[in-house]
This record gives structure tokens, C-alpha cells and sequence, in this order.
């Protein structure tokens, strides 16, 4: 087997590589959730990130490592991706072309325009994204730049793993237990790397929509399990069809198990975290969150790392989450 070049020095080299290209988000803290859940939660908030989610890392990342001869690079998202690589590409001098499905949300959608980009949309239940954008990338002579199942973007994403053992190490505290959005796994292969190198005895699991939760089916079984993509989720940045190759390899090993969660817990959670921590989250987005509050594990008296992947939610959903009931 080739050994993985995801590595906590890979990931610390890209730290650097990126520091004045990204925001360092920071980690947030309410007293009213801490008390009600009888836990410490530290929320790392990747929704104040570049273009409003932790996909930033991974594009800007895989571009920067690009030849200068490369001006072409496409991709395929559901949203966060494609905001990602449209706004690395334009801060790069390079032409993005992005793949989105046409349901997209209206926020997603309008920020990878936003940022120049090509946008060829796609139907979803009726079509294969990834062969429309392969076909395209060979006639244009564009380079791919994969949304979770490539080492770079892997390592880009764990960016925020090395952040967190920064910040939690300022203020003295080790984790007991990490909750990681997950969709196709390259958020939580990164930080999980960059976690387990430092927070040995750190328990992470992945959290994901209820229905779409591949990953802790697959970890349960140690073998790739598909969804059934006939589900539908609010959670639509973790809509997945299954774990990546890379990333289920390095998840198996770091991982403990996965959760999943409710689309009405994680709109509780996308309240929450508006009213007690004043920050905005997309569905997808709150799930790590939503696991903690609804505690999918036992949680008591425990420091726990909650990472809020993204924010980019449409004004109806956000509305929808303003009307459930609070914690």
C-alpha cells in the first residue's frame, strides 16, 4: 500500500503555505449552552472562514500547489466546493469552471458567481456529476480539483485541526471528544490527522444527516457503504453518496464511530447557535453542534471540540431555524 501523504507535517506545511491566504476562525464559547448541556463546548466557527465555510482550505491549498501554466481548473460541488475553488482560482489569476447541481442553494449558487466562475448545472437524481465534469475538464484542458477525495484538499482542511491544538493549548484545555461535520470525509480526515498527532486519547466521530450517514455505516463494517440518494436532507452539504477512498482509508484509523442527526435537530442547532453564540450556520453546517446538544454520546462533564463546517444557508431555511424550539 502507497503510504498516505496525509501526515500532521504534511498538514503543518500547508498551515504555513496558507497562512495569509485564510482566515484563522476562531473558537467560540457560550455559558448558557456550556450549562445546559453540562459540557464544555468549544466551537470552532469554519463558517467565518473565506467564502463562509472550511472549503476555502482544501481549494486554495491543491491551486496554490498548481504549475503557473495551469489557468483552467474545474469542479464539481453541491456549494461549498465551488465557492472555494472559484474564489482560490480568481485570487490566483486563474478561469474556475464549477459543476453545481440546480438545486443548489440560492447563496451558494450566487457566491460562486460572485466570484467569476463558469456554472454548469446539473440534475442531481438524473445525472452523474462527476462524468459531466471530467467531460468538460478534457475539453477544456482544465485541471479537476476534487471536492473531499484528494490528499491536497485533505491536507488543506486539516488546516483547522492545526489551529484548534493552537487555540486549545492557549487556553490550556485538551480535548475528550471531537464532533466533525462529514459528507464525503475530508473535512474530518484532516482535522483528525492533525488532531490525533497531539490529543492521542481524543474520541472524534463524524455527524451526518440521518439517511445520508455513510460513514458511520461504513466504519461499523469497515468496507465502503453507499446511501440511498432517493433520501432527501436540508443538510444539502452532506449529500454525499458514499466515503471517499482516501478518506475512509485515514478515517477508519482515527475515528471512533460515526453519528448521525435529524434535518429538525440540526435546524435546532443552526438556533442555537444564532441565539448563544451570534453566528450563522447552515444546516450541514450544524450538525456537529446539533449531535452535542441532542447528546448523541454522553457528553457530561466533558470538554468537547465541535467543528461548525460552513454558513452559507438560504434566507427561507435560516427562517425555518429561527422558528424551532430552543434549547
Amino acid at each position: 500500500m502507497v503510504e498516505s501523504k496525509v501526515t500532521y507535517n504534511s498538514i503543518l506545511e500547508a498551515s504555513k503555505r496558507l497562512e495569509d491566504k485564510i482566515v484563522r476562525t476562531p473558537i467560540l464559547q457560550s455559558k448558557y449552552i456550556n450549562e445546559k448541556l453540562e459540557s464544555n463546548i468549544f466551537l470552532k466557527a469554519e463558517n467565518l472562514q473565506t467564502i463562509g465555510a472550511f472549503k476555502f482550505r482544501g481549494a486554495m491549498n491543491s491551486i496554490l500547489q498548481l504549475p503557473p501554466s495551469v489557468n483552467k481548473v474545474l469542479a464539481w460541488s453541491s456549494g461549498n466546493h465551488a465557492q472555494a475553488v472559484a474564489a482560490a482560482s480568481k485570487l490566483t489569476g486563474r478561469q474556475a469552471t464549477i459543476v453545481m447541481p440546480e438545486d443548489s442553494p440560492k447563496a451558494k449558487l450566487d457566491g460562486t458567481a460572485f466570484w467569476g466562475a463558469t456554472i454548469i448545472k446539473y440534475n442531481r437524481n438524473k445525472e452523474n456529476r462527476e462524468e459531466i465534469g471530467k467531460k468538460i475538464a478534457n475539453e477544456l484542458n482544465a485541471t479537476i480539483i476534487p471536492p473531499f477525495d484528494d490528499e491536497k484538499v485533505i491536507i488543506g482542511q486539516g488546516t483547522a485541526g492545526i489551529e484548534c491544538i493552537e487555540q486549545l493549548n492557549h487556553i490550556n484545555v485538551i480535548p475528550d471528544i471531537v464532533l466533525c461535520c462529514c459528507g464525503g470525509g475530508g473535512l474530518i480526515a484532516g482535522i483528525g490527522t492533525a488532531l490525533k498527532a497531539k490529543f492521542k486519547n481524543a474520541k472524534i466521530f463524524s455527524v451526518e444527516p440521518e439517511n445520508f450517514d455513510d460513514t458511520k455505516k461504513s466504519l461499523a463494517v469497515n468496507s465502503i457503504i453507499s446511501n440511498d440518494m432517493n433520501h432527501t436532507s436540508i443538510c444539502d452539504a452532506l449529500l454525499a453518496d458514499k466515503p471517499g477512498k482516501i478518506t475512509f482509508e485515514i478515517n477508519r484509523l482515527n475515528l471512533t464511530s460515526g453519528l448521525a442527526v435529524s434535518d429538525k435537530e440540526a435546524l435546532i442547532a443552526m438556533n442555537t447557535a444564532f441565539r448563544h453564540l451570534k453566528i450563522v450556520l447552515e444546516p450541514g453546517g450544524a450538525v456537529a453542534l446539533a449531535a452535542a446538544i441532542f447528546k448523541k454520546i454522553d457528553i457530561k462533564n466533558k470538554n468537547i471540540l465541535v467543528i461548525a463546517s460552513g454558513g452559507n444557508v438560504d434566507k427561507d431555511v435560516f427562517e425555518n431555524c429561527l422558528n424551532e424550539q430552543q434549547i
